[in-house]
């Protein structure tokens, strides 16, 4: 992955060269290489690179050289997710060292009117999602016609997640616009003919082959609805043994705070780390960790970026990462200097898909498995598991309950579902469509009062019969 090309042998400002070092970065990888000398020219570039191999850098590096610190709009860098945005914000905030660039993200799901505010103030590069640019630039906050430098960021996903068309508005706006530089793992016909539409003479730089640097480490998953997520974890760490130490991943501030108050209250001895807490506290809980006083770990991947520590022996994604460097990032913590280690991913109905995609592009070995069993001599589980019924739910979160009786079940659907609405105590927009079969019946019940469904048909009869119910 990495070359014998050194980022002070490049013509750098000395700020990025100190940004780089204070990151620890002094030899590029082979996207790196072969990608900052041809942008840092000025030419358009298409750049196929397995992710996780130092894309971000392959782009910020040119970007943070061609920039100045002005308060005037240069640079438009767009992502596909908030995640991604914030993390690619971040690095790029590293590297640029005492530059003085002000980076902005804009994305949705926050405050609009402190986005706002802030790019009032002058920012010199966005790193932005597709929707929440195009609203910003509506709204008058961002000038289009500015920035000179264009970067999209996995192009291949902006297209799965129907993007194209907001590029192609952003694009089109973007008259000042010089350089492009497009990073994708595939390219699919629509990103090379927008490609070829939008950039002039563009260079490819293909490192797709490239080996990943993935430790030698046992990876499992564990299919569980969200509502058990916790109890699984707790599982999980109750296998651990006194010597262990552990990283749990969370795609948010919010689900860090909320693991660690839960656990805690369970009599579970665990941290949280993200970027909300002051850099003291953050240093404090980090030397704690290395110092073995702490054992697990609840952080962000923005936060755990400066996690170094040897004796990590099991990383848990209690949310699979939307952005796919973030994985690699986060199992690299474990099995350190031939030490052996596990990954464990919990994998709701929602996370499937995006593991599936992981898989895939990395050739991982994931093996499938249960959630473990409690250890010997621990006979009850200080996390309790719950029922849930939201894997099973559809789009709209009804879940198919499917009735039978030894005589059949020759009632009405109307009938049905005023039964169940009155055993329920709730009203019948609780229950959704409703299917009679030859031998059974199936009732859309809402996911909320499935549980109370299930107790109905086990402690009334209807009219005279004994139904049972399963899902």
């Amino acid at each position: 992955m990495f070359t014998n090309q050194r980022f002070d042998n490049w013509p750098l400002k000395q700020t990025t060269i100190k940004g780089l070092e204070k990151l620890g970065w002094e030899l590029a990888t082979t996207v790196q290489k072969d990608t900052i000398p041809i942008a840092l020219n000025g030419h358009d570039i298409i750049g196929q690179a397995r992710t996780g191999s130092g894309k971000t850098g392959a782009f910020g590096i040119p970007i943070i050289e061609a920039c100045q610190p002005s308060k005037e709009l240069q640079a438009l860098i767009l992502a596909p997710t908030r995640e991604l945005a914030n993390q690619v914000s971040v690095e790029l905030d590293s590297i640029q060292g005492d530059t003085g660039l002000t980076i902005a993200t804009v994305y949705g799901g926050t405050d609009l009117e402190k986005q706002a505010r802030q790019l009032s103030d002058g920012v010199d590069i966005i790193v932005g999602t597709p929707g929440r640019v195009m609203d910003m630039t509506k709204r008058e906050h961002i000038d289009l016609s500015k920035p000179s430098i264009f970067c999209l960021d996995e192009a291949d996903r902006m297209l799965d997640m129907g993007f194209f068309p907001d590029i192609t508005w952003v694009l089109e706006r973007m008259s000042a616009r010089q350089q492009t530089l497009l990073f994708s793992a595939t390219f699919p016909q629509e990103i090379l003919d927008a490609a070829y539409e939008f950039m002039h003479e563009p260079e490819f730089v293909l490192t797709n082959s490239e080996e990943l640097d993935i430790p030698p480490i046992k990876m499992y998953s564990v299919d569980i609805g969200r509502a058990n997520k916790l109890w699984a974890l707790s599982r999980i760490l109750s296998n651990n043994s006194e010597q262990d130490q552990t990283i749990v991943f969370c795609n948010t501030k919010r689900m860090v705070d909320l693991s660690v108050q839960k656990l805690s209250r369970a009599g579970i001895e665990v941290s949280g780390l993200h970027g909300d807490l002051s850099q003291n506290q953050r240093e404090k809980i980090l030397q704690s960790l290395k110092d073995g006083d702490v054992k697990t770990i609840i952080a962000t991947d923005v936060a755990a970026r400066g996690i170094d520590v040897d004796g990590i022996t099991l990383v848990v994604n209690y949310d699979i990462p939307d952005d796919m460097d973030s994985f690699i990032h986060r199992i690299g913590r474990t099995g350190r200097i031939g030490r052996e280690g596990n990954a464990w991913s919990l994998v709701s109905k929602n996370d499937s898909g995006q593991l599936s995609r992981i898989i895939a592009t990395y050739g991982l070995d994931i093996e499938n498995k249960e959630v473990p069993s409690l250890p010997s001599g621990i006979s009850k589980d200080v996390i309790s598991y719950k029922d849930d019924f939201m894997e099973s739910a559809d789009v709209f979160g009804f879940v198919p309950v499917k009735l039978t009786a030894d005589q059949g079940i020759g009632f009405s659907n109307r009938i049905v579902a005023q039964w169940l609405a009155e055993k329920m105590g709730c009203d019948e927009l609780a229950i959704g469509q409703i299917q009679t079969l030859n031998d059974s019946m199936v009732v859309n019940i809402h996911s909320s009062k499935v549980s109370l469904a299930l107790k109905a048909f086990e402690k009334y009869d209807f009219n005279g019969i004994k139904i049972s119910a399963s899902i």
